[in-house]
């Protein structure tokens, strides 16, 4: 895909944005995921049970280690419907998931031969959870994510157990055993489920000479060459993985992501209903994607695999709104920069179209500046409706743009967020900026 304005952001320093150092960018193979925009992450595990922080919560002091682990006791995943889930992904215009697999803490949503910390081995669920997920997925067209954390706190040759308790220090024997523990699990998982991309977590608990990070991703990429990494495998990542923080400017990663909450974690906490509504996620979804990136947004399935209604309607609510602007989203480019028009914007693979979203209901005239070509027509999309336009500030004498008024009649409003599709003659030209392609 033609990246025409991907150099006019400034770049920043964020937490995730590891880049891959070892070889250059397959743009081909990242051609997908930089199409997408939309992901759905999956945080399931047994922390779901008391509702309390994933891992964190042990590891932090909050609960003892122990009273964290008898919540494998209450994961019965006895109302757990993998087609249903795959459904309503699909509903919400999603192109991709990513499940947790193992969290810091140590349980295995599969069956592996690794240990036996695992949901088919030490709950009543008793069954491997993540293969008829995964095969749903693939019913639906949806591209697999799977989620591994590198670290575990649960394993006995694990240095780590808690921010306080550390099991060993220095001792390359009993890193060796969790790395062959480690490293058989992301195996197993590459064998399995040929997944599309695979989200690492925990790299910050070591150097990427210790992960022995380059092997890692040598093994994936033997099982599958077209298998994309996310940020967190310590500099041998495919794209960026900012978390819970929205850029200011585009981030300096050629493909990024932007993984976030619909409400205050990640999950299922039954205290928690500080949700953002819907139409604020989609304004957050419309910024990500006008900086050329992809929103990976967290749902939280109860133990007994219910996902929660209010998580539904969210999902429904994106799906219809997605359906209706599907040309302004899926395989465009990030927009125009700061200060030519105030909102967010994207442009068609082609750099022919530009869209433009208003999230003002009552605006009834917006203005671009800068922007050269000749219009051939503006409508609002997904109805149609053509609208009219004024160009002022452009004496006869000058070769610069000049100023566009856009006329938004009542009645063309989306409920949400209202796309204006304006269809240029030629690729777009910009006051300012050389078009480098």
């Amino acid at each position: 895909m033609k990246r025409l304005l991907l150099l006019l952001f400034i770049a920043i320093s964020t937490t995730g944005y590891s880049q891959m150092i070892d070889g250059k960018i397959d743009h081909k193979k990242m051609e997908w995921f930089g199409d997408a925009k939309l992901g759905i992450f999956i945080h399931w595990g047994i922390y779901a049970v008391n509702g309390i922080d994933e891992s964190w919560s042990f590891y932090n002091g909050y609960i003892d280690y122990d009273d964290y682990m008898k919540q494998l006791d209450g994961f019965t995943a006895s109302k757990y419907n993998p087609e249903y889930w795959a459904d309503i992904i699909k509903t919400s215009g999603a192109k991709y998931a990513v499940i947790t697999t193992k969290h810091h803490d140590g349980v295995a949503l599969w069956n592996t031969g690794y240990g036996d910390l695992s949901v088919p081995k030490k709950t009543p669920a008793a069954r491997d959870v993540l293969t008829p997920f995964v095969s749903a997925l693939k019913k639906k067209k949806i591209k697999t994510g799977l989620y591994y954390s590198l670290s575990d706190w649960s394993h006995p040759d694990y240095p780590n157990h808690t921010n306080t308790i550390k099991r060993y220090e220095n001792d390359s024997l009993r890193w060796a055993t969790y790395l062959t523990y480690c490293h058989g699990h992301i195996e197993e998982l590459m064998t399995a489920y040929r997944p599309d991309l695979v989200w690492f977590d925990g790299d910050w608990e070591a150097k990427a000479s210790e992960w022995k990070a380059k092997e890692i991703r040598t093994m994936i990429l033997a099982e599958n060459p077209k298998t994309i990494i996310n940020g967190r495998l310590t500099g041998y990542g495919d794209y960026g993985t900012p978390e819970q923080y929205l850029p200011i400017h585009r981030p300096e990663s050629a493909y990024w992501e932007l993984c976030m909450t619909m409400n205050d974690n990640w999950g299922y906490q039954h205290n928690d209903h500080n949700y953002k509504t819907s139409e604020q996620i989609i304004q957050i979804f419309v910024d990500v994607i006008s900086k050329g990136g992809n929103l990976l947004l967290d749902i939280t399935p109860m133990a007994d695999g219910t996902i929660p209604d209010k998580q539904v309607e969210i999902l429904e609510d994106l799906g219809r709104w997605t359906a209706k602007h599907k040309e302004a989203i899926y395989g465009t480019q990030a927009g125009l920069p700061q200060g030519y028009f105030y909102g967010a914007s994207t442009l068609s693979a082609d750099s022919a179209v530009l869209y433009l979203f208003l999230p003002n209901q009552g605006q009834r005239q917006i203005m671009v500046k800068g922007l050269k070509n000749q219009i051939n027509r503006i409508r609002v999309v997904g109805n149609g409706t053509k609208l009219s336009h004024q160009v002022h500030l452009k004496p006869y004498w000058s070769n610069k743009a000049g100023v566009i008024f856009i006329d938004i009649p009542e009645g063309v409003a989306d409920e949400m967020m209202t796309v204006i599709a304006v269809q240029l003659k030629g690729r777009i030209a910009l006051d300012g900026i050389e078009d480098k392609d």
